[in-house]
Formats: structure tokens, C-alpha cells, sequence
């Protein structure tokens, strides 16, 4: 058994092979999981449930291409709030569409935040909404070597 972190619920192997799969294809049929685990249909269906219940399995969601509907530049960008302004620049962050990913981390930037824009005028716009209240530095994406992927399902010890 394999303990997790945050949630003290556990998978076992047939668990992280369900995991494994829902994230190649989260509308697969339970029928057709439950072929691939060799278990019953009603069987990983309630694996699935105490996954969902314990907090393992967050959601189902759609792998969309940003390049594909015109969101041609993906940019990172690292932002330090000027003193007094972590507040108002989280608020930016979250109440601005264009970042869709964003961590608070440690170091000398407080936060890291994922941007897709059509052209690098509107990625301007973006930091110029930033810098009255944050110092930033971006970087433009040029290729991704590999898809997101799950994190290594692994023993903690």
C-alpha cells in the first residue's frame, strides 16, 4: 500500500493504474477500465468514488491546445509584489483570465504564474496591470519538451 500525504488514504497498484488511465482518457467506460484493472465495472467505480471522496481525484478535465483557438504566446511570469501589495497582486492574478496557472513560492519572487495571450501587445497589457503594484520577469515559451503528467506514483517512505 502506498500512503499518501495529505489526504492518509492509500492506493495499492490497481488504484495507480486507474489513475494511470483516467488521466490518458478521463471518459473512459468503467466497463472498459475495469477490463484493463481485471476488475468488475461496480468495482472501480467505488475505487473511483473513495479516490474522489479522500481527495486523490480532484476533477475530469479537457486537455485544450491555447495555440489552437489563437492564444499563440505562452509566457511565465515571475512576480514580486512591492511591500504592501501581495494582497492586490494575488487579486490580479486570480481575477485575470489570461493567467491559468499560478503558485505563491519561496525565494525572491512570490509568485510564478502560467499566461496565454494572442500577441505579445496583450502579454504588455498583462504586466502592465502588474508592475504598478510588483516588480516581474518573463519569459517567453518557446516549445515544451513534454506533455503535463502525473506526478511519479510512488512509495513514501
Amino acid at each position: 500500500m502506498y500512503k499518501l500525504r495529505l489526504k492518509n488514504a492509500t492506493l495499492d497498484e490497481t488504484d495507480m493504474r486507474i489513475v494511470s488511465a483516467l488521466a490518458e482518457n478521463a471518459r473512459i467506460a468503467h466497463a472498459e477500465l475495469a477490463r484493463m484493472v481485471g476488475l468488475s465495472a461496480p468495482s472501480v467505480a467505488e475505487r473511483i468514488r473513495r479516490m474522489e471522496d479522500a481527495g486523490v481525484l480532484r476533477g475530469y478535465t479537457i486537455d485544450l491546445d491555447p495555440a489552437a483557438i489563437g492564444l499563440a504566446i505562452t509566457a511565465w511570469l515571475r512576480i514580486r509584489p512591492l511591500p504592501g501589495k501581495l494582497q492586490k497582486v494575488a487579486e490580479i492574478l486570480a481575477e485575470t483570465p489570461e493567467f491559468v496557472e499560478c503558485d505563491r513560492v519561496t525565494g525572491d519572487d512570490c509568485f510564478v504564474a502560467k499566461a496565454h495571450v494572442r500577441t505579445v501587445q496583450d502579454l504588455e497589457v498583462l504586466i502592465d496591470r502588474l508592475i504598478v503594484h510588483a516588480t516581474t520577469n518573463t519569459s517567453v515559451v518557446q516549445s515544451s519538451p513534454f506533455d503535463r503528467r502525473l506526478p511519479p506514483l510512488v512509495p513514501i517512505r
